[in-house]
C-alpha cells in the first residue's frame, strides 16, 4: 500500500477564518478562535490520518505590518511556513478588499501547489462568490481557487480530498494516534488567553501572555499554576478587577474549557505579574517561544 503524507500550511491575513478552518478540517480545537485579529501568535499543528495518508496541518499567525518584536517573531512564524509546504492554503474571505502584493509575488514563484481557499461565502450571493473566482485565478494562475465556508463546512470535505491527492509518497511523520505537536500545557495557556481576549476590551488581550509553570496531573484532577504577564503595572488592575471581580470570572470560564478539552476535574490558579515592555524583550520571547 503507498502511503503519503505532507505539511499543509495554512496562510492569510487576520480574521479570513484559517484558525476555523484547520479546527474543521482537524475536528478538534487546536486554534484560538474569537472575533479579535492576531488571536494566533505561534505556529499551531493540527494531523489529519488515514490508514494510507497523514496530512499535518499547521495555521499560521495572520499576516500583518509588525509593529514590536513579538509580532516581528510572528511574521517570521508565516516566512518559515514556505520553507516546509508541500501545500500551501492561502485563505482570503468574500470581505478582503486589498490583496497582499508582497505574498501574491511570493506565490507565483514559489514551485509548490497551492490553493486559493475563498471562506465565508455562506454570507453572499453566487454571482459575487464566481466573481472572486475569477479574480483570484487570474491573480494566481497556478493556484486552484476554491469557494468554501469553514463555519458552516461548505466544500471542507472536497478540500480535504483534493489535498489528499495532491500529497507527496511518505511514511507518516507524527504516530497515528497524535493530534498536534503541542503539549496540554501549551492548549491550556491558549484557553486562558482565549477567555482573555472575550472578556477584556481594547489593547489589554495584546499585551498579555500565559505561562503555565506548574502541571500536575493525577487520576482524578489536573492542578495547574498559571502567570499573566502583562507589558504595564496599570493593565495589572484592570485584569484583577474590583475586589478580584474579573480574575474570578476569568478563573472560572477558563477552568471550564479547560476541564472539556482535558476531560477531568480541573484545579486551576492564577496570578498576575508586571513584565515592563516584554513584547520587546527578545530573550523573554526566546524564552516564551517566539
Amino acid at each position: 500500500m503507498i502511503h503519503k503524507a505532507g505539511f499543509v500550511n495554512i496562510i492569510g491575513k487576520p480574521n479570513v477564518g484559517k484558525s476555523t478552518l484547520m479546527n474543521t478540517l482537524v475536528g478538534e480545537k487546536l486554534s484560538i478562535i474569537t472575533s479579535k485579529a492576531q488571536t494566533t501568535r505561534h505556529r499551531i499543528m493540527g494531523m489529519v490520518n488515514g490508514d494510507d495518508f497523514q496530512i499535518v496541518f499547521s495555521d499560521t499567525p495572520g499576516i500583518i505590518q509588525p509593529n514590536y518584536k513579538m509580532q516581528e517573531s510572528m511574521m517570521h512564524f508565516v516566512t518559515s511556513s514556505f520553507a516546509d509546504a508541500d501545500i500551501i492554503l492561502f485563505i482570503t474571505d468574500i470581505y478582503e478588499k486589498e490583496h497582499p502584493k508582497e505574498l501574491i509575488e511570493k506565490l507565483n514563484k514559489v514551485d509548490i501547489s497551492t490553493f486559493v481557499v475563498i471562506n465565508k461565502i455562506d454570507q453572499t450571493e453566487e454571482d459575487q462568490v464566481k466573481k472572486l473566482q475569477d479574480e483570484w485565478s487570474s491573480l494566481l494562475p497556478k493556484a486552484k481557487v476554491l469557494p468554501i465556508s469553514a463555519l458552516k463546512k461548505t466544500n471542507t470535505e472536497d478540500l480535504l480530498k483534493r489535498i489528499t491527492t495532491l500529497l507527496p509518497e511518505s511514511p507518516a511523520y507524527y504516530p497515528k494516534d497524535q493530534l498536534t505537536d503541542k503539549p496540554e500545557r501549551f492548549f491550556v495557556s491558549e484557553i486562558i488567553r482565549e477567555k482573555i481576549l472575550l472578556l477584556y476590551k481594547q489593547e489589554i488581550p495584546y499585551s498579555v501572555e500565559i505561562v503555565v509553570h506548574e502541571f500536575k496531573d493525577s487520576k482524578d484532577i489536573v492542578r495547574i499554576k498559571a502567570d499573566i504577564l502583562v507589558n504595564r503595572k496599570s493593565q495589572k488592575p484592570i485584569i484583577i478587577g474590583k475586589s478580584g471581580s474579573k480574575i474570578k470570572e476569568l478563573g472560572i470560564a477558563s477552568r471550564k474549557d479547560c476541564e472539556k478539552f482535558l476531560e477531568k476535574q480541573v484545579h486551576l490558579e492564577l496570578y498576575v505579574r508586571v513584565k515592563e515592555g516584554w513584547r520587546e524583550n527578545e530573550n523573554l520571547l526566546d524564552k516564551l517561544g517566539y
